[in-house]
């Protein structure tokens, strides 16, 4: 009674349907589980409504939709997940109930409580709704609830997501063009098959012979080497590399010349590295399957001593994400050895079984931009979970096949004009480490747009004002460490130091073209 009484003295008055009588609200194949208003707390009082969709007889996708029961602001915001999803994303929800947003998310149609990817096992419907289904479900049936609940739809929707969430924003753009407006995809798994072949292929390199795991001790001196060979690359000397690529670093300089410690580097150890840096290839063709670790951030925290790097190296998490995602998604079998893996016939089978309902890699975004849907993808050059050239080798491909496929539904052929991507450097997986990694990602109070991605998204998308920059804000990488502001650039533009002012300071810097 108590719950009911609030719900009538907070409900605006445009509301079609009181917060508790969501609970009979009639969706299809859906079975609303409750509605009740939360009180302000934290982030401000909203309805709350769970629900669980059965599309199919062994689906189970669990989403809840929070609506701010004062000062809507009309929008719809859909938040992603990460890893292999497994439970709602309440901290993501929470932060855009916090700037206004209704707001959903899902897990994705399973329980976290079970290990990797075992849910996947003899449950071919549970893979499709993780890998896209899911994401459906809750984006249609939300909308739903926003309807009842407010008495009109929202004007506008959009869809933030990070890592696996990253992945999930690219398959709303390529497989369901029209359900957002603006989408940011951070990091993004999106070609999932493939990072789960270079997990699987660092395994293999730590984990050859005795003599091949490199030491997470090893990874101050590792990153200093680098830095001291490539830091003044960019035209400053902070830590930083603006552009990894462009550094040529040789791990042979660090062999050890006479007993082995934590300042060098055995044989074994260099072709260890090498082979991280390089990435998967191809046993048999020696073609590149996907993009190697990036120098540079090597011994920055939560980076390589979490995701590579870890004693022993079966500790490492990209470790259990290959192990995962090959024994249980495509093998099916629970005792697969990642050491077993072909880099051939058994990444091929990958993706025919798995990937093709994982990956969201297609270059056709034709439609989306013919919605008039706006993009932004970001990521941080010391990702150590998805390699970051893994984001410049998508968008790269978009452009490469948009240019060939003319689309007369948009008047401008353009990819820049309906999708950009901002480059990160320092930056760990989605935030953390080192250099500008702080523009507004998952903050739940709206900044300004050159400060804010999800601001900058917003005028994108509500007034047509494309960003051309960002400013991020962090620390330097250099001992000690000193604040930073920076610009985050268009790709393929770079920050480029202007050669006077402090350089610490964002407007010492200007983006050019490289």
């Amino acid at each position: 009674m108590q719950t009911w009484f609030l719900a009538l003295l907070t409900i605006p008055a445009f509301a079609q349907q009181p917060c508790a009588e969501l609970i009979h609200l009639k969706l299809e194949k859906v079975s609303i589980t409750s509605a009740q208003v939360v009180p302000a707390a934290k982030i401000p009082a909203h309805c709350a409504v769970k629900a669980t969709a059965r599309p199919t007889t062994d689906s189970e996708i669990r989403f809840e939709v929070w609506l701010p029961v004062e000062e809507w602001n009309g929008k719809y915001q859909q938040v992603g997940n990460g890893g292999w999803a497994g439970a709602i994303p309440a901290g993501m929800i929470a932060a855009a109930v916090a700037r206004g947003y209704a707001a959903a998310g899902t897990d994705d149609g399973h329980s976290n409580q079970v290990q990797g990817a075992l849910w996947a096992i003899g449950h071919p419907e549970k893979l499709i709704d993780f890998g896209y289904r899911a994401l459906k479900e809750t984006s249609t049936h939300a909308k739903s609830v926003i309807q009842a609940f407010y008495g009109k739809a929202a004007n506008r929707s959009y869809f933030v997501g990070c890592s696996d969430g990253g992945r999930e924003a690219l398959m709303e753009a390529q497989r369901f063009p029209e359900d957002f407006d603006g989408i940011i995809a951070g990091a993004p798994a999106n070609d999932w098959s493939s990072l789960m072949t270079a997990a699987a292929w660092n395994a293999q390199a730590l984990v050859k012979d005795a003599g091949s795991a490199i030491p997470p001790s090893k990874l101050p001196a590792i990153q200093k080497a680098v830095v001291a060979a490539c830091d003044k690359l960019d035209g400053v000397s902070d830590g930083l590399l603006e552009d990894p690529r462009q550094c040529n670093f040789d791990p042979t300089v660090l062999i050890c010349r006479a007993e082995d410690n934590d300042q060098c580097l055995t044989a074994p150890q260099v072709v260890t590295l090498k082979k991280l840096y390089q990435g998967p290839h191809n046993s048999r063709t020696g073609k590149r399957i996907y993009a190697g670790a990036t120098p540079g951030t090597e011994s920055v925290p939560g980076g390589w001593s979490s995701w590579t790097v870890t004693s022993p190296p079966q500790k490492a998490l990209l470790f259990g994400f290959g192990s995962s995602f090959f024994g249980h998604a495509v093998f099916e079998d629970p005792k697969w050895d990642i050491r077993s893996l072909e880099f051939d016939a058994d990444v091929e089978y990958g993706h025919q079984k798995a990937g093709v309902i994982l990956n969201s890699s297609s270059p056709d975004l034709r439609s989306f931009r013919a919605r008039g849907g706006k993009l932004i993808q970001f990521h941080g050059w010391g990702d150590a979970a998805i390699p970051a050239a893994s984001s410049i080798d998508y968008y790269e491909r978009v452009q490469t096949f948009m240019k060939r496929v003319p689309d007369p539904r948009s008047s401008s052929q353009e990819v820049r004009d309906f999708y950009r991507l901002f480059m990160v450097p320092g930056m760990g997986h989605c935030a953390g480490g080192i250099g500008p990694r702080n523009f507004g990602q998952g903050s739940p109070v709206a900044g300004a747009p050159e400060n804010d991605v999800l601001s900058a998204l917003e005028l994108w998308v509500e007034q047509g004002k494309a960003p051309e920059q960002l400013i991020g804000t962090g620390m330097t990488g250099t001992t000690p460490q000193q604040p930073l502001t920076r610009p985050l650039c268009v790709y393929p533009q770079v920050a480029r130091y202007k050669g006077s002012g402090d350089a610490n300071v964002a407007a010492s810097f200007s983006c050019v073209t490289p």
